[in-house]
This record gives C-alpha cells, sequence and structure tokens, in this order.
C-alpha cells in the first residue's frame, strides 16, 4: 500500500509511478487529514510513505497522521522523500517514528523533483521542471523494483551539516516561517472556492467571495499554485514566480 502526502502533485506523481510497478493501492492521506480521520490501513505488501521535505524532514502533518493512524498487516515501511535539492537527516526522525508505530524500517529514498516552495525559493521554469522530472524517473522506478522485491533501500551517506538541518534549523522554520499571514487574494479572484476546497487544514474561508487565511497553515502550497487565476499572492516572494504542479 502506498500512502502519499502532496500539495502540488510531486507525491501523487512519484506514488502512481511506483504503484504501476508494484501493483499495490494507492491512498492519498490528505483526503483523511482534511476530514480530521485517523483510518484503519491494512496491506499485506509493505507500506510505503511517499511525501515533500520541509524543512528536511518530512512534513510535521504528515507525521502526525501516521502516529495517529493504525496499520495491520505487514510491518515493513519505505519512505520516499522528494525535495529540491535535499533531505537532510530526515531518517532519524522517521526510524523513531518507525519504532514506535512498530514498523521495520526498510530505508528512505531521496528524489530530486522540480521546487514548489514558491514562498521562499524559486521554481524552476516548464522546461527545466520537465528535465528533473525525466532524470528523476530512473530513480522512481529503480526504487519501485527494490519495493517489489523487497530489498532494503541503500542507506544514505550523511553530511557534516545534515542533522544541524532536519534538527535546530527544522524547528526555527517551523516557528518562524510555516504561517498563513503573508497569503491574500488579489482583486482578480473570481470566488471559485477552490483554494478552500483544497486546503487540507480546513485553513481556508470565503468571506465575501474571497479566500481569507487562518492560522492552522502548513505551507503546502496547494491555494495558491492551483489558483486557476493566478489571484492568490504570499507576500512579495511569490510575485512575478510561476506556479508549479506536477500533472
Amino acid at each position: 500500500m502506498i500512502v502519499y502526502f502532496t500539495g502540488t502533485g510531486n507525491s501523487k506523481y512519484i506514488a502512481a509511478k511506483i504503484a504501476k510497478i508494484t501493483e499495490d493501492e494507492i491512498i492519498d492521506s490528505t483526503k483523511y487529514i482534511k476530514n480530521n480521520e485517523n483510518p484503519t490501513l491494512n496491506s499485506e505488501k509493505p507500506f510505503v510513505f511517499v511525501c515533500p521535505t520541509y524543512g528536511w524532514r518530512i512534513p510535521r502533518v504528515f507525521d502526525e497522521f501516521i502516529r495517529k493512524s493504525n496499520f495491520e498487516g505487514n510491518k515493513s515501511a519505505y519512505f520516499i522523500m522528494n525535495c529540491g535539492s535535499d533531505i537532510g537527516n530526515a531518517e532519524e526522525t522517521i526510524s523513531i517514528l518507525c519504532k514506535e508505530k512498530g514498523f521495520e524500517f526498510m530505508g528512505i529514498k531521496e528524489i530530486i523533483m522540480p521546487e514548489n516552495y514558491i514562498a521562499m525559493f524559486p521554481v524552476p521554469n516548464e522546461e527545466e521542471s520537465k528535465a528533473i522530472i525525466q532524470k528523476a524517473d530512473s530513480v522512481i522506478e529503480k526504487a519501485a523494483d527494490e519495493i517489489k522485491e523487497c530489498k532494503k533501500f541503500e542507506e544514505r551517506k550523511l553530511r557534516a551539516f545534515d542533522k544541524v538541518k532536519s534538527g535546530f534549523v527544522n524547528n526555527i522554520f517551523y516557528k518562524k516561517f510555516v504561517k498563513a499571514d503573508k497569503f491574500y487574494a488579489k482583486d482578480n479572484c473570481i470566488g471559485c472556492g477552490k483554494c478552500e476546497e483544497l486546503c487540507m487544514l480546513n485553513n481556508i474561508k470565503l468571506v465575501d467571495n474571497k479566500p481569507v487565511w487562518g492560522s492552522d497553515c502548513t505551507h503546502c502550497m496547494a491555494c495558491i499554485c492551483n489558483c486557476p487565476v493566478e489571484a492568490i499572492e504570499y507576500g512579495k516572494k511569490s510575485v512575478g514566480k510561476r506556479r508549479y504542479l506536477c500533472k
């Protein structure tokens, strides 16, 4: 069973590509998160968790989803994380999570995908994005073959600063940057409500036919990147930047 978490489609793309090879069922965790549900999931084959990298770790909301949900059947767990550059020392907290859930940790795979965090970083253009995804395809396929054969992923070599990034820097990142207060809708907003519908934390409400953001945000970028008229901005950071969706 493949359980994925996504805001702009990178993880969904990876999950779907793996599922074609392993013939696994795919579960979208964001639907459960949005409905505040903690399901019991049963799989005879290993569980595969696919997600983006937030501050060199798995998203905290996805971590919480895994902790609160029940997983029955197979007790092996693979983790696949996509990122714009690297995942730091993400495996340290994931291995702790696996121990708490009774999983045998089968390793973690780092996959470079197009950057989507437009609240902070530039986004590659369409041609660059296609090239990045094309390069990632072989890594995804190799990971799928290893999962199908129940082989552990090769252990990653950590660099000196990785532990700091996934520890201290991650804490600063969430405390200082993961907020919704800079999101706003421009005058060209059509009031379609797509941002409200897609917000997995139910943090967006339409008021006078325009979105208003609350205080509960995970910076998944689903609202800003899925807006059909590009009416949403994140302060000055997103102005002029290409919106990214992996379809």
